[in-house]
């Protein structure tokens, strides 16, 4: 009888165990067999010293390795009244709402294309300065980068 009991234990143990695993998966999405819906990193981040009137222009890399695409659908900061989404082309520059983070792929702002436009600084700022700006995305929730002024000359890898 011991026997039979220990079986019927160990079975039943068994099938929780199973019952368990699929209803982790069904309630992650099975994201646990395909890796991560979002995966956002932001790398490459500058700001040019501004002129005197101390509009700016930002620039910086996100990377997405996760399997889903995200969207940048605002940028603010403690440093800075105001920082909004901008894309430029030969002849404009135009604010837009968001911008897309492709599934495996990656958002590039920089010169003469996607960029932000910070105004309203706090305080002047100077070369060697951060500015924190808090990147917020519909699924990635928001990522706080520390983003150096650098020279109004300088261009990155150079």
């Amino acid at each position: 009888m011991a026997l039979r009991f220990n079986r019927l234990a160990l079975a039943g143990a068994g099938l929780a165990a199973v019952l368990t695993a699929g209803a982790i998966a069904v309630a992650d999405g099975g994201s646990a067999r395909s890796g991560p819906a979002v995966a956002l990193s932001v790398a490459d981040s500058y700001i040019p010293l501004p002129p005197g009137d101390g509009m700016a222009a930002g620039y910086l890399t996100v990377r997405n390795t996760g399997s889903s695409q995200d969207t940048l659908v605002g940028v603010s900061s403690p440093g800075a009244s105001s920082v909004t989404l901008h894309r430029s082309t030969d002849t404009s520059m135009a604010e837009v709402a968001s911008m897309d983070v492709p599934a495996r792929g990656t958002l590039t702002l920089a010169r003469g294309g996607a960029h932000l436009m910070i105004m309203g600084w706090q305080k002047p700022p100077a070369v060697g300065d951060q500015l924190e700006l808090d990147l917020t995305f519909a699924k990635g929730g928001t990522i706080a980068v520390r983003v150096p002024v650098k020279p109004l000359t300088y261009r990155p890898g150079s």
